[in-house]
């Protein structure tokens, strides 16, 4: 698995990670996906990326029961704050409610989910008081745009931005055009989440289906390897499919290997451009 310096963090990551976004929370489905996330661990996927949105909690709780017993130095925790509760106090606060869920001591990175109605100096203050106390090792942002960024930015006294977490995928490459240009330029890291789209891969009798098949079969790999492999082509790109499946799993690890050439670069450019104009961050 390539690992890359995950921005500003001092951490080289893992360029394939695990979401958990509407992961299962009970019953058998829990369990199938609490071994899911361990075999990824296993393989090298340990970047894991959660949220107090997702299940109010719950997916935080899923999580510390499959990290349970695994060494915490090896792993690479990441949450989110809800704009909600993002003042300064229910900032520390989120904090410290996430790390009882998942039975751990630090975040490895502690994000404001999207931009929210408190003042953003109160969260970002927060945030640089979090990494003084070592509940968060470092700090980021997500859903936020380049003048969000530039804001964010002129709040912090010491800390710097780790990393943005934003949709991107090969129907939505928006941000390709000024925020990854952006980002490079501060070292801040790229987490693309959602990476397939809301709406599946392309049909495979499509023109656009048959360009990804032709790049597949030319690797030996799957369609889905092809995707990731192309949107974390730049250095400062990662990504965290969800997998709740054992063979989810082991297909979206193996990306983490597949470097692309420039013609199979070349080919997915010409079925999924970039837009040619500036647009506003897309975002779920």
């Amino acid at each position: 698995m390539i690992r890359k310096q995950f921005g500003n963090s001092g951490k080289m990551v893992p360029v394939i990670g695990q979401g958990s976004w509407a992961i299962p929370e009970s019953g058998n489905a829990k369990k199938e996906a609490i071994d899911s996330l361990q075999l990824g661990i296993d393989i090298g996927m340990t970047h894991i990326d959660t949220a107090e949105m997702y299940g109010n909690g719950g997916a935080e709780e899923v999580i510390g029961e499959a990290i349970k017993g695994i060494k915490r130095n090896k792993l690479f925790i990441v949450s989110k704050v809800l704009p909600s509760n993002a003042s300064y106090k229910g900032t520390i606060k989120a904090c410290e409610n996430s790390l009882r869920r998942l039975k751990t001591d630090y975040l490895d990175c502690y994000l404001l989910h999207w931009p929210g109605s408190f003042p953003l100096e109160e969260t970002m203050t927060a945030l640089e008081q979090l990494v003084k106390e070592g509940k968060i090792l470092s700090l980021g942002l997500s859903n936020f745009d380049v003048d969000g960024l530039k804001e964010a930015k002129s709040f912090l006294q010491k800390e710097k931005i780790a990393c943005n977490q934003v949709f991107y995928h090969l129907g939505e490459r928006g941000i390709e055009r000024k925020l990854i240009p952006y980002c490079q330029r501060q070292d801040i890291a790229i987490v693309a989440y959602t990476p397939f789209g809301q709406n599946g891969l392309p049909s495979e009798n499509s023109t656009k289906g048959k360009a990804l098949r032709q790049v597949a079969d030319k690797h030996g790999v799957s369609v889905r390897q092809v995707i990731l492999a192309f949107l974390t082509r730049k250095d400062i790109v990662f990504t965290i499919p969800k997998a709740s499946k054992a063979d989810h799993v082991k297909d979206n690890a193996a990306a983490g290997d597949l470097v692309l050439d420039s013609s199979d670069i070349r080919l997915i450019d010409s079925h999924f451009p970039a837009p040619a104009k500036d647009r506003p961050l897309a975002t779920l």
